[in-house]
């Protein structure tokens, strides 16, 4: 982790069409994170950002790279109004959020072997000391452990007690 990145590795036993399937499917998104996005996963393509019943939808919001069961890459999203009240932000924090630089999020997944893949997630361009990428150093741990959890057990890792908004889609 740097100022104004974090990356995060992981070893899941998956081949790396069943890792980009966790990442694009909305099924599977949703069982493990929570929102699902919304997309053709066409580079230039905007991404809407379902969560809790609520859609954020920004121009800015887009995929920049995708190539399938290898790389996958997105600016991160939009912190609107409706998308806090959803998952219990406060206005304040979500003003202070969204005064944020937007921030861009990297996958590549590399196979290891005949049974593994390597899945490696670059989240970029943080405001540095910024209040986002707190938020995001202790969010990505646990979806990446609930992704790799649901790939190889059939179920993601339950929300841990006392983990509440500050870590839901931010």
């Amino acid at each position: 982790m740097s100022d104004s990145a974090i990356t995060y590795t992981l070893y899941v036993q998956a081949d790396p069409a069943r890792v980009w399937q966790a990442l694009t499917e909305p099924a599977f998104t949703r069982r493990y994170w929570g929102p699902v996005f919304e997309t053709d996963w066409a580079v230039g393509s905007t991404m809407d950002w379902v969560e809790r019943g609520t859609r954020t939808s920004d121009p800015e919001q887009v995929v920049l790279d995708c190539v399938p069961h290898r790389l996958l890459s997105y600016t991160w999203h939009t912190f609107s109004p409706q998308w806090a009240a959803s998952v219990g932000i406060a206005e304040e924090l979500r003003a202070e959020l969204a005064r944020e630089r937007r921030t861009k999020v990297t996958y590549e997944i590399e196979p290891v072997g005949d049974t593994l893949a390597r899945l490696t997630v670059l989240h970029e361009g943080f405001q540095p000391g910024g209040t986002l990428m707190g938020m995001c150093s202790r969010a990505w741990p646990m979806i990446a452990s609930s992704l790799k959890t649901l790939l190889e057990t059939g179920a993601p890792l339950p929300e841990p007690e006392g983990e509440g908004p500050e870590h839901a889609g931010a």
